[in-house]
């Protein structure tokens, strides 16, 4: 039997909180990895997740499709992870996540090699926010250049490095009090970062059906507001919740999408808000979910204080409300 040591998968976007994940996943199953990120040089992080000379960085550009044919090359599975939440000059939604998309689902197409494309549950190309059409975009050009590719729709993830929780967990610190944007209605399926990384290994291994849209979400439906809860239960830190609707909270944001650190906010992210983020009744009937890959999700109950405890107002070992 082959062992996967004779298997190359290269990981567009390794580098990043998704993509280290993956990355680990990856190098448990004894696969070789290329890495291709923008700076290769700031991906030093990932070559202790494996053994000497698994795990090798190569420079790759979604925006130039002549580094993407470089970094596949001799590639026998390629996964896409490349997203932003935010865009920044030549770096747009569309750019990234929607030509983009397509210019890898063509490169693996030329090559023959098989496809993870990572999306989101909220892609819709009928969405007022330009980050989830952009994505619905992007899974359109991946299935009309490669009809075999699977893709993967997290909802909301979660994990030690994330830009969610940590985000509200950091302004708990410093601020009174929590918005909660369109009242903190909006639910939510908070999925764990490992639990994601897993799937996409097992659709490497040809778990996944091909040609399939698997939506990841975690073992609760939450709303908004019971997830920040829960973030000031793990932090055991108490703050005032104020409801804030979303017009304002979109005038708001057209300021802070400036602000640094967790203060930002931008108007496209309050758009994404008005929708809810959750698998759909379809993907859980035909089993294209974390439990049709026998995957059994984490909660953000049981995995948060593992990483959330640095927020806590005396730190990992302060015994709470005490």
């Amino acid at each position: 039997m082959a062992s996967n040591l004779d298997t190359l998968v290269t990981v567009f976007g390794g580098s990043g909180f998704l993509g280290r994940h993956v990355v680990r996943a990856l190098a448990k199953r004894d696969y070789r990895i290329r890495v291709a990120v923008r700076r290769p040089e700031l991906a030093g992080h990932l070559q202790p997740l494996g053994r000497v000379g698994q795990i090798h960085a190569v420079q790759a550009n979604l925006r130039y499709p002549a580094s993407v044919e470089a970094a596949i090359r001799d590639s026998h599975a390629i996964i896409n992870l490349v997203g932003i939440l935010t865009e920044s000059g030549a770096q747009t939604f569309n750019a990234v996540q929607g030509e983009g998309a397509a210019t890898v689902a063509k490169a693996a197409a030329g090559a023959g090699a098989q496809l993870v494309h990572v999306s989101a549950i909220g892609a819709d190309e009928e969405s007022p926010s330009a980050y989830a059409r952009a994505k619905a975009a992007g899974e359109k050009a991946v299935l009309t250049a490669l009809p075999t590719a699977t893709i993967m729709r997290p909802s909301v993830v979660f994990g030690p490095e994330d830009d969610f929780t940590n985000r509200f967990a950091g302004l708990a610190r410093i601020s009174p009090f929590l918005p909660l944007i369109g009242g903190g209605a909006t639910r939510m399926q908070p999925v764990y970062v490992g639990d994601v990384a897993t799937a996409i290994a097992d659709a490497v291994d040809g778990k996944a059906r091909a040609g399939a849209t698997y939506e990841l979400g975690g073992p609760e439906v939450l709303s908004f507001r019971e997830i920040i809860e829960i973030i000031l239960d793990i932090t055991d830190r108490k703050r005032m919740l104020l409801s804030l609707p979303f017009g304002l909270a979109k005038f708001q944001a057209a300021f802070l999408q400036f602000a640094p650190g967790p203060l930002k906010l931008t108007p496209d992210q309050v758009e994404l808000l008005r929708s809810d983020n959750v698998v759909s009744d379809a993907a859980q009937a035909d089993g294209r979910t974390l439990q049709g890959l026998s995957i059994t999700p984490d909660s953000l109950e049981a995995v948060g204080p593992q990483y959330l405890w640095r927020f806590r107002p005396a730190g990992q070992f302060q015994r709470k409300n005490a």
